[in-house]
């Protein structure tokens, strides 16, 4: 990475030093896959809703179309600047090298707070699906308890190293995939192709395309664990490329089998339905393992989302835009500051509705990309000969034009959201933009401690 914009490492002091990264075992191609899995994806948990908002033509149609427009670039551009830039705060970096510190500070506040209201979702899914089994968790105590014991659980997983995290979801990602592979061979008798033709007169635009583009983004969260990969600038492409025929198989067919094998009803397309579906097509055992199969997603997901949430904290930190004990690693080569930030803020956000949640992580999220693709396109024009050890074979107005179609999208997200949901992600976007002048005058004034790691090039000079 040493040539990369033409900077040169500096050598600042860092006190924080007192663990490296390279003590550390790295994360390989495999688990890698599946922490993008989880972080994407976690298999059909949640994609339910396409089809109660649209009918089932516009939601196989969506989960085809939907990645050439929205997923196919971001993973392209995560291949592109992830191995441009592999060190930990992945997106950060690269605003901050495009645009400077401040807007790097913004894109950082945005993209955490986002990926923490993305997982508090998943208890709030875990628990729906279990509600069947257990009644007692559909509300009240019972549900705070269950939601906080799961927190706390998943947190301690991650305190415990990105590796076992890794192991974690490559088992999950296994076992969560199977039980579909099983309900598409037996359900070929009972599919009826004239089902998945039935198109719904009033469509929920909004719910269908947040449900979409929910179930499709954050392909560039695992570019904040850059630093943790093993040889990145490899590893980090062929992992994307494998994911992302993983997460969208993964949707499509279980969902090909699930509105092809049993009689359209509209109102029970919602979380969990997959289950009842497993039910009509293989019996009671096929449904408990569909369950069972959720239950796992949901911990695939939560573990992965906050592995990226808090080393993407750890490495804002090692550039200096946060206090020192952000950076500070655990004995286990963890950001125990980050996670603990990340998991306080998942307990805060649990209260909230699965459509508010993926509503306002969608508003905060596209914002967040917006400065992603900016800072893409003038990085190309500002330094075309730079070290790119993976290249999207376009030139640069080939590059502008590949971003018109996500842009668009998040203009019709952000049109589509409510005014509640608007006003909500404006206050923390607001948030954001006081809170980086506050910290550099904390700093100015010695009341925290900030340092720069003196391992990561100075891209600013």
């Amino acid at each position: 990475m040493g040539e990369c914009n033409g900077v040169e490492y500096v050598g600042v002091d860092d006190e924080l030093a007192s663990l490296r990264v390279d003590n550390f075992k790295k994360v390989s191609v495999l688990p890698l896959v599946f922490l993008i899995f989880y972080e994407v994806s976690g298999g059909p948990f949640g994609i339910e809703d396409s089809v109660g908002a649209a009918g089932p033509l516009l939601a196989l149609l969506g989960f085809l179309i939907f990645p050439f427009i929205w997923s196919i670039p971001e993973a392209l551009i995560t291949a592109e600047m992830g191995t441009m830039f592999p060190e930990n705060g992945g997106y950060v970096v690269w605003v901050s090298s495009a645009l400077g510190p401040y807007w790097g500070f913004q894109q950082g506040w945005m993209k955490w707070l986002s990926g923490v209201i993305d997982n508090a979702l998943y208890p709030v899914l875990f628990l729906d699906y279990l509600d069947s089994a257990i009644p007692a968790l559909s509300s009240g105590l019972p549900r705070i308890a269950a939601v906080l014991a799961l927190t706390v659980v998943l947190t301690y997983m991650n305190y415990r190293g990105l590796h076992i995290v890794g192991s974690a979801a490559t088992l999950l990602g296994l076992f969560s995939i199977l039980p579909f592979v099983i309900m598409g061979l037996v359900a070929i008798p009972k599919l009826k192709p004239s089902r998945w033709l039935e198109v719904e007169k009033d469509v929920d635009w909004s719910l269908y395309l947040n449900t979409l583009f929910w179930n499709l983004n954050y392909w560039d969260s695992i570019s904040t664990l850059a630093g943790e990969v093993e040889n990145p600038k490899k590893t980090l492409p062929k992992a994307l490329f494998y994911a992302l025929i993983l997460v969208v198989l993964g949707y499509f067919f279980p969902l090909l089998i699930g509105t092809g094998a049993v009689p359209l009803d509209r109102d029970a397309w919602t979380d969990g339905y997959f289950a009842d579906v497993a039910t009509m097509v293989g019996g009671v055992w096929l449904s408990w393992w569909i369950t069972g199969a959720a239950a796992a997603s949901n911990l695939g997901m939560f573990i992965a989302e906050m592995s990226s949430d808090s080393f993407q904290l750890l490495g804002m930190a090692e550039r200096g835009m946060l206090p020192s004990i952000f950076a500070k690693r655990s004995s286990y080569g963890t950001p125990l500051t980050g996670i603990l930030f990340s998991a306080s803020g998942v307990l805060l956000l649990s209260w909230m509705s699965f459509q508010e949640i993926i509503a306002a992580e969608n508003f905060l999220y596209c914002f967040g990309m917006i400065l992603e693709f900016i800072a893409f396109v003038r990085l190309r024009i500002k330094y075309p000969a730079a070290s790119r050890p993976y290249k999207i074979p376009l030139g640069i107005i080939g590059s502008i034009l590949m971003c018109v179609p996500p842009t668009i999208l998040i203009c019709i997200v952000l049109a589509l959201s409510s005014l509640k949901v608007a006003i909500v992600s404006l206050i923390a976007v607001t948030i954001g933009l006081l809170l980086q002048p506050c910290l550099k005058c904390m700093e100015k004034k010695r009341w925290l401690k900030f340092s720069i790691s003196s391992d990561l090039p100075d891209l600013y000079s």
